[in-house]
């Protein structure tokens, strides 16, 4: 039984489609959390950080570290935003 649900979460999560930091559901661009914090993970393997995406999806004091970094990066504005509140704002 638990097998069958690891193999349906697994498959569940390959079927998310994204497009940078939107879902896109039934064609459209959704944004999503999921999705911000995917490209949230490879735009900071840009800048250098080695995090994958499950590291930021699901360790909050990693995406804060990643966004006091590159926070000012717009292409993550809205998935920093969800961390560090405000933080645009003095930029």
């Amino acid at each position: 039984m638990t097998a069958a649900l690891l193999a349906a979460a697994s498959s569940s999560a390959r079927a998310i489609e994204c497009d940078e930091d939107y879902q896109i559901v039934q064609g459209q661009p959704v944004s999503t959390p999921y999705c911000r914090d995917n490209y949230l993970a490879a735009v900071a393997r840009t800048y250098g950080f080695k995090y994958s995406d499950s590291t930021v999806r699901n360790n909050p004091a990693r995406k804060e570290e990643i966004c006091r970094f590159i926070g000012s990066d717009i292409r993550v504005h809205t998935a920093c935003e969800e961390v560090l509140p405000g933080s645009s704002d003095t930029r």
